[in-house]
């Protein structure tokens, strides 16, 4: 099996005022940071150690827990709004005067929320398989079994492949080479997602769920930023059309669609997906 630059990485630790932060870091540094912020039920070692390669080649990325999740102690948040206010803690406890943010799933909502309630600090955002902070007009409803997948604290191989690829054998293989990826740092017995956390990751599913579309329209175009909007159009999770929505709202917006992909299009198209990354950053 290859060996990835990202499997080697140690843990830091970093102190805010609510939590001590578990991060990793690799690439060179100088210029802007890229922050990751990962999906529901997710920790840093979730992270496709390919796809975090191909983001280092040419710039500083920083992979870490928010508050109460995976390797980061402190009282697991329950609202996006507290995700975001961990994610500010986490740059600010670094000394990081700006960044560029990536998230992915609720990674994406939480990045939005922090360019809203801290606009100085961050520069560019990416959002993958996400829509804005809410649920747009016409967005279809999570299926029965994404549910009951979500519910889950146990989650195997097939409910994550259903969640994440397209039902094609080109998408399914690039899922178990995915999943085979992870399973190195996943099988060293890190800290999985609590089932406090993941209970309140689902209260903010909620609550996001329940943000009526003029409040989100409003937030939208409040961002300020530029704003890379990626998704997968057989995404079963997040519709591809609550990215459409978004980008419609965001004044400075890119959106980009995947026509074989789901929610996990970027480990299943990682070197065209990381290209469009470096173009819209700026390498």
């Amino acid at each position: 099996m290859t060996t990835y630059a990202a499997d080697t990485l140690e843990n830091h630790t970093t102190a805010g005022p609510s939590a001590v932060f578990t991060y990793r870091r690799t690439g060179p540094r100088g210029g802007v940071p890229l922050v990751l912020l990962m999906r529901f039920r997710g920790t840093i070692d979730w992270w496709d150690p390919e796809f975090v390669d191909r983001l280092a080649a040419d710039r500083d990325v920083i992979l870490f827990d928010n508050v109460g999740i995976g390797y980061t102690g402190g009282e697991p948040r329950d609202t996006a709004e507290g995700f975001a206010d961990g994610a500010i803690e986490f740059v600010e406890s670094l000394g990081l005067p700006r960044v560029d943010l990536l998230g992915w799933s609720l990674g994406g909502i939480v990045a939005q929320l922090v360019a809203l309630r801290r606009p100085g600090l961050v520069r560019k955002i990416v959002v993958a398989g996400s829509s804005g902070p809410g649920v747009a007009p016409g967005t279809p409803e999570m299926g029965e079994r994404v549910l009951s997948i979500m519910a889950k604290p146990d989650a195997d191989a097939e409910d994550l492949l259903h969640l994440f690829y397209p039902e094609t054998e080109p998408a399914r293989a690039a899922g178990l080479a995915h999943l085979a990826k992870v399973a190195k740092r996943l099988e060293a017995g890190g800290p999985a997602v609590t089932e406090d956390a993941a209970q309140g990751q689902l209260a903010a599913v909620g609550r996001l769920l329940a943000v009526e579309w003029a409040q989100l329209k409003a937030q939208l175009r409040a961002i300020g930023r530029p704003v890379l909007y990626a998704n997968g159009i057989h995404d079963v999770m997040i519709p591809a059309i609550g990215s459409y929505k978004a980008a419609e709202q965001v004044p400075d917006a890119t959106l980009v669609l995947y026509g074989d992909a789901g929610h996990a299009f970027l480990f299943q198209h990682i070197d065209e997906f990381a290209a469009q990354v470096d173009l819209f950053l700026g390498k």
